[in-house]
């Protein structure tokens, strides 16, 4: 196929496919309903690029072709020769429910005898894939307890038929199941901890999550299953071990900023008091109130293939209009738009005031870190930093530091989202390994001062009427290592920043007995 029929191809099923998703490996990296994307055919090559708040890749499109409903596609990334696939579902999940279905209860059979050979004198007494919505349990895991006499585990596995971000999901579920357990239990027998089942292969996240638990709370145990050999494996969870993370050198801002002045002083004659992100040396974004409207970036002329600066605007999945003389008035009535819409008091039900609130919540939050807290310091607010692992590009919200040099990792929810607790232990899991080894000096961050040689601390905000009932209960297992703080704000965090109510560790911790 041609790079322009590659291209055609890709366009016309990305723009059939708002509710669907990316998979790279068997495991969903794009959510395309909240993920951007642009298709270009230049150069006698088709480039894909999708990017989101997490995550960002460009990868050069060889071949194509829609099987079973998916646009399959042979990629080679940037940099490199040898192809890899990935693709591209017009829904999240392509399975019909009956397979769904089937593929559970099958998986429910399997490893509960997997569980009963390998632990013969531990049996299996009690497995389900029944939802429990009131308790936030759903079909995806299949549930179970092992019991002898007076002592007790709790089971959950997952099946390998499940997308990567279901597997990564596993602990959340896990550590609630392990709480239900022990509360319906409690008068028969004592449920000493939990015993969690994931693919084979695929445990590396749930591994790091697990070595930040509180290991006298439960006993905390990690198997991969391979269903076709029909084998589980236990896993050493006990430590972090070598982390899969590197981190990006900080950005001059100033320099940047002198380097797009034409262009920032471009976009701000339309749009005066946005606000400007520095992504990197080459690019800036242009965002108001956390919704990015337009790009500056360096890009590579098509007739001379010399760098030069130019202007992207556009909101949505769409890809951006390139600035011109041509579509200047279009540009501007966008930045009119957005502005009358994009404010605390405009109107709620319009889809561009509900975009991006996360972000939103975060532009407000940086604009003015001691809002949450008198001990940050203002001078050292780093937003959205990429922090790479051996398969994505994770964003750390919100990094700061005390008046007495420690680091806080602010994680950010404007949402109710049942996973904050294990998302501010990733990201705190991150900082603290960079910062043990010197890396944010190293790499430009927090220049001028000494920083405390004291773990991060972690600090969790969301409105106070969307932190998930679960939060608390998967708060107490967390290490007592990780000095953490949930902060529940006022719902009309969009005006004023108030902080309604602070939760801090327990001075007693969950015994395992």
């Amino acid at each position: 196929m041609t790079a322009e029929s590659l291209t055609r191809l890709v366009q016309d099923f990305l723009e059939s496919s708002a509710s669907g998703a990316v998979l790279e490996d068997g495991a969903v990296v794009f959510d395309l309903a909240r993920a951007k994307y642009s298709v270009a055919g230049e150069h006698n090559k088709c480039l894909l690029h999708v990017w989101s708040a997490e995550r960002n890749f460009v990868r050069h499109v060889v071949d194509a072709e829609i099987k079973n409903g998916a646009l399959r596609l042979a990629v080679r990334r940037l940099g490199q020769s040898r192809p890899a696939r990935i693709e591209i579902c017009r829904h999240r999940d392509p399975r019909s429910p009956s397979s769904k279905r089937a593929a559970r209860m099958a998986y429910q059979h399997k490893l509960r005898r997997a569980l009963d050979r390998h632990w013969p004198d531990l049996p299996v007494v009690h497995m389900t894939t029944g939802s429990d919505l009131e308790k936030s349990f759903g079909p995806v895991y299949a549930r179970g307890l092992m019991r002898r006499a007076r002592s007790a585990f709790a089971v959950l596995g997952v099946n390998d038929q499940e997308s990567q971000s279901s597997v990564d999901a596993a602990l959340t579920f896990g550590i609630l199941w392990l709480e239900e357990c022990r509360s319906s239990q409690a008068s028969k027998c004592v449920v000493e901890g939990l015993k969690l089942v994931v693919p084979w292969g695929r445990s590396a996240l749930i591994r790091e999550r697990m070595a930040g638990l509180n290991r006298s709370a439960a006993k905390w145990s990690l198997l991969e299953f391979h269903e076709a050999h029909d084998t589980i494996t236990e896993l050493d969870c006990a430590d972090r071990g070598n982390l899969r993370t590197r981190l990006v050198h900080s950005v001059d801002q100033a320099a940047v900023r002198q380097r797009f002045a034409a262009a920032i002083a471009q976009v701000q004659a339309a749009a005066p008091n946005c606000e400007i992100e520095v992504l990197s040396t080459a690019e800036v974004a242009f965002c108001c109130r956390g919704l990015e409207f337009a790009r500056a970036r360096i890009a590579t002329e098509t007739a001379s293939f010399r760098a030069a600066e130019e202007i992207v605007f556009g909101i949505g999945p769409e890809p951006p209009l390139l600035l011109n003389s041509a579509n200047g008035p279009a540009f501007r009535q966008l930045a009119d738009h957005v502005r009358e819409i994009r404010h605390p008091y405009g109107p709620k039900q319009h889809p561009l005031w509900k975009m991006a609130p996360e972000r939103w919540l975060e532009s407000v939050v940086a604009a003015d870190v001691r809002s949450l807290d008198d001990r940050l310091n203002p001078a050292f607010v780093y937003s959205q930093i990429p922090a790479f692992t051996a398969s994505d590009r994770a964003m750390l919200d919100v990094l700061t530091c005390t008046r007495g040099n420690r680091i806080v990792v602010i994680e950010l929810k404007a949402d109710e989202d049942i996973h904050l607790p294990m998302q501010g232990l990733d990201y705190w899991t991150r900082v603290a390994w960079h910062h043990g080894r010197n890396e944010f000096a190293r790499f430009g961050y927090f220049p001028g001062i000494a920083l405390s040689v004291q773990e991060p601390q972690l600090m969790m905000v969301a409105p106070s009427l969307r932190v998930h009932p679960a939060t608390d209960t998967l708060l107490r297992y967390l290490s007592p290592e990780i000095e953490w703080e949930l902060l529940g704000l006022g719902e009309h965090w969009r005006e004023e920043i108030k902080v309604v109510f602070r939760k801090r560790p327990a001075t007693r911790h969950i015994s395992a007995a």
